[in-house]
């Protein structure tokens, strides 16, 4: 067997065992030495490809893809600093639990540590980021493609096994890596995969049955990709407790209308009164996801140490940072909400949370009227979008995604990286989900976000995409204001600020992206009506970093003063 014919069956394996195991997308960057590989996921039926010239794209691009459909992705590229710069999106889904199967092509091992160009050390190359991580043997005369299939199966597995997470297959290959596109793949033997299914024991559901009987209980929901299942609306309005929704639960769209009044949306908000909190405490807890966006929340619970709070999550990595957590219940929701509990009566407690939730949008209606800010223009994108994907970078546009948008039963999903909570890839990100759930999709991010990643935008002249960037310009970093250093003026704008003075109508014109430049409600609103002529739309908003912050903390000062006026 020639050189050609055994490279040829060996990525024919990878391909086809990957595509066996359940992985549809593959993301590519071209590069010499993944070649091999490269025509064996373009000619593979099965494998859908999507192309980023840029690495670091690329891997963010993937990452979305992931997020948004709940399987895992393949990611390619070739050797040397091209694999380096897959890093930070692996991180993020390291931490954010998505399952991606990294692949490095490398040099052979003759040519490693030698000199020898475009190689680097590849070998755990992303460290204690992924799941697991192994360097593949070369593809030669008497292919062990048994093992290759076995260990391919291992990396899909692990990778989608709790908690979720990126595996790296690092593959060397040696000229000349041209493969015989007309050999036919006979398959080596694939593994079939067999898992039971997890349900609640007797002993968890014993547990939660007496939990849930208080009248002082919250259920708070963290990130959820995924619409919940109609078993959860008809589980909520049983038990009666107010929903603490975070943005990122998907718990505040698509929303049942009789259980709109349980939703608390405004909770970030209301705990920001000392005297609510101090006649709110809850007995239970019980938390679905990871630990919401709202630092009120977090200190809130920190605080209160409830007697009992409960987490579901299905990896034994229980994520929990203010060691509070008193009970971890390492299972699926799906049997919580078909828990037989009985139809509860209305009480105090949640009416008190919901009379609270309901000021909180009187006020918020009135100072949305007479102000004009950052959060005021956030909720004026929130109430226009419908049928339609929503990804939010971190900083500002996340907290603002958390204090406007309201409950509503319009169909809108809401996205965003919060595994390590970075700015870096928002771009790639967003075309990846778009191109994970083919409708249209709006992307809320800041100035200095959307630099870190806008050559990007790339992706939308490598496949189709429809996507809506909503850039709220504030000239730098708008967050920092409202932090602590803020209030020292030395040096404030070099480190924090970073005044960049940019504007993004070139950055249209060069990706070919339609655009337009707004300052009020009205034009905001006219720029979101007007029909899209392009894949892509660019939307600027001019806002003042010193007038947010003062017009959002008018709206919190507000809403305490109103709280403690009444002592709840």
């Amino acid at each position: 067997m020639t050189n050609r014919k055994y490279l040829t069956e060996y990525v024919s394996a990878f391909t086809h065992s990957l595509v066996n195991q359940g992985v549809k997308n593959v993301v590519i960057s071209p590069g010499s030495r993944s070649t091999p590989l490269a025509y064996a996921c373009m000619k593979e039926e099965g494998l859908t490809v999507y192309r980023q010239i840029d690495e670091r794209s690329a891997a963010y691009f993937a990452l979305g893809m992931a997020k948004a459909s709940g399987e895992p992705v393949m990611l390619l590229c070739t050797s040397g600093t091209a694999a380096a710069n897959y890093f930070p999106a692996i991180v993020e889904a390291f931490y954010a639990r998505i399952p991606l199967i990294v692949v490095t092509a490398d040099r052979p091992h003759e040519l490693r540590e030698v000199g020898a160009p475009q190689a680097i050390n590849q070998i755990d190359l992303f460290g204690s980021h992924v799941k697991w991580s192994v360097d593949l043997p070369m593809p030669e005369p008497e292919n062990r493609l048994d093992f290759l299939v076995r260990h391919l199966h291992r990396s899909v597995k692990s990778a989608v096994s709790e908690p979720r997470g990126p595996v790296h297959l690092n593959v060397p290959f040696r000229e000349p890596l041209i493969l015989d596109f007309e050999q036919q793949y006979d398959s080596a033997g694939e593994i079939t995969h067999l898992k039971g299914e997890a349900r609640l024991s007797q002993s968890v559901e014993q547990f939660l049955m007496e939990t849930v009987q208080t009248d002082k209980g919250l259920l708070v929901i963290g990130e959820m990709t995924e619409k919940m299942p109609a078993e959860f609306w008809s589980f909520i309005r049983k038990l009666n407790w107010p929903v603490l929704a975070d943005p990122l639960s998907n718990v505040r769209g698509n929303v049942e209308d009789n259980c709109k009044d349980l939703i608390i949306d405004s909770y970030d908000a209301i705990l920001k009164s000392e005297v609510f909190k101090g006649v709110m405490e809850p007995d239970v807890v019980i938390r679905i996801g990871p630990q919401p966006v709202s630092k009120p929340l977090t200190l809130y619970l920190a605080a209160v140490k409830p007697k009992t709070y409960a987490v579901f999550d299905e990896s034994p990595m229980m994520r929990d940072a203010q060691s509070v957590v008193t009970h971890h219940i390492q299972a699926s929701t799906d049997g919580f909400w078909q828990l037989p509990i009985e139809v509860k009566k209305s009480n105090s407690y949640t009416e008190k949370w919901t009379a609270a939730s309901e000021l909180f949008w009187e006020l918020a209606e009135v100072h949305c009227n007479e102000k004009l800010d950052e959060g005021v223009l956030a909720k004026v994108l929130f109430d226009e979008l419908d049928n339609c994907d929503l990804i939010v970078s971190s900083s500002m546009p996340i907290r603002d995604t958390d204090t406007y948008f309201k409950t509503t039963s319009r169909d809108v999903m809401i996205y965003a990286n919060r595994g390590a909570n970075g700015i870096d890839g928002v771009v790639s990100t967003a075309f990846g989900l778009q191109a994970a759930k083919k409708r249209p999709a709006y992307l809320f991010i800041g100035d200095l976000s959307f630099l870190h990643d806008m050559n990007g935008l790339i992706a939308s002249k490598m496949q189709e995409t429809d996507l809506t960037i909503i850039v709220m310009n504030n000239d730098g970093g708008g967050i920092f204001s409202y932090l602590p250093q803020s209030q020292e003026e030395r040096y404030f704008e070099e480190l924090f600020g970073t005044p960049t003075g940019l504007k993004f109508e070139d950055a249209a014109r060069m990706y070919d992206a339609d655009y337009a430049a707004v300052e009020t409600k009205e034009q905001f609103v006219e720029a979101l009506h007007t029909k899209k002529q392009k894949a892509v739309k660019i939307v600027e908003v001019f806002t003042d970093r010193e007038t947010n912050v003062r017009v959002h903390r008018e709206l919190w000062n507000r809403l305490i003063e109103e709280l403690d006026g009444h002592g709840n």
